[in-house]
């Protein structure tokens, strides 16, 4: 049975533990706002973007890009967007099920796997045959322009026919307590042939285009699939963010949970050494008046 001594020691470890996930839980929040709003504030341009590319590209149906055009290339690549850090819940370990799986499911293709952060490097390292480079930036959080230059590079690789696919695993921010694990190909680009042929039949196709639709397409389509890779990285630091702060607000109740249990034990002993000495002098009071 553990003794009053033991049970400060304990309950003072725990305070300092306390105060730790609590600090944690308050800077996850405030990181979580400048997240959340970074990525709320950037879907509608992609969406708008993606809607612009539809509706141009249904104007200009003989329009071909390197960007839209499949190949039977067996080689592709796969960005990998974890953290570097853990203490976030179930936000690495999520995602490294789901690259895994997906791994396991196309085993036809030639994949190689790019990373953005190492806690899911480390999770798949046995499952990935071909390991990439490890992207770094100058801070925790990459700007738009470190971005754009992975953006182009991946593009690069599939514009000279290096590879025939590029893919993206991270996870989708929804909520400060819920994100999606998702694995989804960016290129070539899929413009959905249903969407574009309702465009056709309700769009009446009078607008005039300065430059060409063909101009114009040239430099959206690069535009959007560099704004698809900066959104996926908004939504994981969203998602680390949310997920940080919730696990450190689990760990926060625990914290208090155990302190009343300690407390309420040490209590317990105490009272047991106090009602153990008074019956000790009680006893020695009354054989002295025997």
């Amino acid at each position: 049975m553990a003794s009053v001594k033991d049970l400060k020691k304990k309950i003072k470890s725990t305070k300092g533990t306390l105060k730790i996930t609590t600090a944690m839980k308050l800077v996850s929040a405030a990181k979580l706002a400048r997240a959340q709003h970074a990525i709320t504030s950037t879907r509608p341009y992609a969406e708008e973007l993606e809607n612009t590319i539809r509706t141009v590209s249904a104007l200009a149906t003989s329009y071909k890009h390197s960007y839209l055009q499949p190949t039977d290339n067996k080689k592709s690549i796969l960005l990998v967007i974890s953290s570097d850090r853990g203490l976030c819940g179930s936000y690495n370990s999520q995602l490294g099920k789901k690259v895994k799986s997906f791994l396991n499911e196309n085993t036809n293709e030639e994949m190689k796997v790019l990373f953005i952060g190492k806690k899911v490097k480390e999770l798949v390292r046995k499952e990935v045959k071909n390991e990439g480079k490890q992207y770094k930036f100058k801070k925790a959080e990459p700007t738009y322009v470190e971005i754009k230059d992975i953006a182009d590079e991946l593009a690069n690789l599939f514009s000279t026919g290096e590879v025939g696919k590029v893919y993206i695993a991270y996870n989708q921010f929804k909520s400060a307590i819920s994100f999606i694990s998702t694995v989804k190909q960016v290129l070539p680009i899929a413009l959905d042939q249903t969407v574009q042929e309702k465009l056709k039949s309700e769009i009446p196709f009078d607008f005039k285009y300065d430059p060409s639709p063909e101009a114009i397409l040239d430099v959206l389509i690069p535009e959007a699939f560099r704004t698809t890779v900066y959104t996926s990285v908004l939504d994981s630091n969203a998602a680390e963010h949310g997920s940080r702060m919730s696990s450190m607000d689990s760990a926060s109740k625990n914290c208090k949970s155990a302190i009343k249990s300690l407390t309420i034990e040490m209590n317990k002993i105490r009272q047991e050494d106090i009602t153990t000495e008074l019956i000790e002098v009680v006893s020695g009071a009354e054989s002295l008046n025997a």
